[in-house]
């Protein structure tokens, strides 16, 4: 199987990163406003909000492998407190954020190396937390402090980032 890479990828992605080995796909031209540099996550309120990491000027038909992340803004600070505020009120946060907060620390030069070093950290906290798989049937939600459930409150929307299943899901 042969994918794109991804920031923060959808559920759907990280099932198929997870079912058998695949290649990453290098020498694809890189599109813009795609997932390959943007994720969509759920903020406190439930409202809808993206991220994007910013690359340097795209020439036509630049390879995806050669695409370089530009710093002239503090966008993995932004990311980070974004991250935290949009997720630290769920069941899992403070279980999983130490695994990510390194890869918010570090400067990669390649888009392409931030994606591995992120999904890496991710596929493996979902397969220890979950041996079977993430495919597997959700188990039943945990409650935050006012007894509702983070899902009851935010319904499970397929095109937002696997963080949202891997800080809210019972494992």
């Amino acid at each position: 199987m042969v994918l794109p890479t991804a920031y923060l990828p959808p559920r759907s992605y990280m099932e198929a990163l997870m079912s058998e080995p695949p290649t990453i796909e290098q020498m694809e031209s890189f599109e813009k406003q795609t997932f390959r540099n943007r994720c969509l996550i759920r903020d406190a309120n439930g409202e809808m909000v993206r991220l994007t990491v910013p690359v340097k000027k795209v020439e036509h038909k630049q390879l995806t492998r050669d695409i370089e992340i530009s710093y002239q803004s503090r966008w993995q600070h932004q990311h980070w407190i974004t991250l935290v505020s949009a997720y630290q009120h769920t069941p899992y946060f403070m279980y999983f954020a130490d695994y990510l907060r390194p890869c918010y620390e570090k400067e990669y030069k390649w888009l392409l190396d931030l994606n591995d070093e992120l999904n890496a950290t991710i596929v493996s906290l979902l397969r220890k937390q979950r041996p079977s798989a993430i495919s597997c049937q959700l188990s039943e939600r945990t409650t935050d402090w006012s007894g509702r459930t983070w899902t009851d409150k935010h319904p499970w929307q397929t095109e937002l980032s696997i963080l949202d299943t891997l800080f809210d899901e019972k494992y």
